[in-house]
């Protein structure tokens, strides 16, 4: 029987595990034993064994790979132990030296870091294109090009990527596609179903949910898992058990959180919008975002990041910040509690000045990841702000 993701979220892992306990248990054990030596011989043989060596599976493993395969469509998925190490190990299996890759011209900080230094240190050719037109991939495409790396919305100024267009362009080449699909979380959007290859997620966002682990999920085929584990178990970026439990609760979750936060950034993207003290607000669920129809067609909802900026400049944005008293002031995104940052200034501590110009990023610019609290009193914390500034 087929169910939606709501009851996906729920029931999807249940038959993953051979235990009897309702609540899913932590398998807190680096090692399994095996009955005898045939059986020690037979569980080395199998790759993601979930009972051998934690470093290659686990039982709580499994149960957030069957759920997170079912919510994005693909034939299976892989845990680690961060974002980045989704995706440097989705990277690094698909590329060696002479090979050329593409990636956007707007990407989360280390995945723009992890191509444009460590693939060039190793002799990779990399080309940055601009995301917001499919043709400026198809002319960037070499012989020698081995994958496309996409991310849609983009970080932080939520600029769109026509995944369908470029899945088709990609093909015709015979291209790789791999899709970081973190904001959007596959309740959103499904870029398996638009054609993407891979789709990566940083778990330590929207799908655990709590702001209390880190993770890294990577949504594939059979094919594409053995390949990609053998990268990750050498690389070692491993997902602890407890880790893998509290996003095992986190994706029980996740539909009703994500209905929530659609609509409390739907409703501030409007409150800022209309609002004389604001400059410009990006939020692809807003008919003025530079690519509403785009939006529309590939996302179901614009989740929770409302990308704006104040008028003036950075201090001005500095001061806006500060004046705020319902958000928290750190990194990260996707919990249940609102954050804020002031965009340039966490960039620019992680990116050099050429990078920063490149990107985009203006001084006076915001970055509000919406949680889930009562609409009436995030609005109200922005407007008292904006008014003190």
């Amino acid at each position: 029987m087929a169910f939606r993701p709501e009851t996906l979220v729920v029931h999807a892992d249940y038959d993953v595990t051979d235990d009897k306990t309702v609540a899913p248990s932590i398998h807190y054990s680096a090692t399994f034993k095996a009955a005898d030596a045939a059986e020690f011989a037979a569980m080395s043989e199998i790759p993601q064994h979930p009972r051998n060596y934690t470093r290659y599976g686990n039982p709580v493993h499994e149960r957030v790979k069957k759920i997170m395969a079912e919510l994005e469509g693909t034939e299976t998925a892989l845990v680690t132990a961060s974002g980045m190490g989704a995706v440097a190990a989705t990277l690094l299996t698909f590329v060696a030296a002479g090979d050329h890759v593409i990636g956007q011209s707007s990407h989360y900080m280390s995945t723009t870091r992890l191509m444009d230094e460590m693939l060039r240190r190793f002799g990779v050719e990399v080309s940055f294109v601009d995301q917001g037109d499919p043709e400026a991939f198809r002319r960037a495409i070499r012989p020698n090009t081995r994958f496309i790396m996409l991310e849609t919305p983009a970080n932080p100024l939520l600029t769109l990527t026509d995944l369908a267009a470029i899945t088709v362009i990609a093909r015709e080449h015979g291209v790789l596609t791999i899709a970081d699909n973190t904001f959007a979380t596959p309740l959103n959007q499904r870029p398996h179903d638009l054609g993407v290859d891979i789709v990566v997620h940083s778990a330590t966002k929207y799908l655990g949910g709590h702001h209390d682990l880190t993770a890294g999920v990577i949504c594939c085929s059979h094919e594409q898992a053995e390949r990609i584990w053998k990268t990750h178990i050498t690389l070692g970026s491993v997902l602890s058990p407890m880790d893998a439990w509290l996003l095992l609760r986190g994706l029980r979750t996740l539909p009703m959180r994500i209905e929530r936060i659609n609509a409390n950034a739907q409703a501030l993207a409007e409150t800022l919008e209309a609002h004389p003290k604001i400059e410009t607000v990006l939020y692809p669920g807003l008919a003025s975002h530079p690519q509403h129809a785009l939006a529309q067609r590939q996302m179901k909802g614009g989740s929770g990041i409302v990308a704006f900026s104040v008028r003036g400049g950075y201090a001005e944005a500095e001061r806006f910040v500060s004046l705020l008293e319902l958000p928290l002031n750190a990194a990260s995104l996707g919990g249940v509690d609102s954050l804020v940052i002031h965009t340039a200034a966490m960039w620019a501590g992680t990116m050099t000045p050429e990078q920063m110009a490149a990107s985009g990023i203006p001084l006076n610019a915001i970055r509000y990841a919406v949680g889930v609290e009562h609409i009436d009193d995030i609005k109200a914390d922005v407007l008292q702000a904006l008014e003190r500034l």
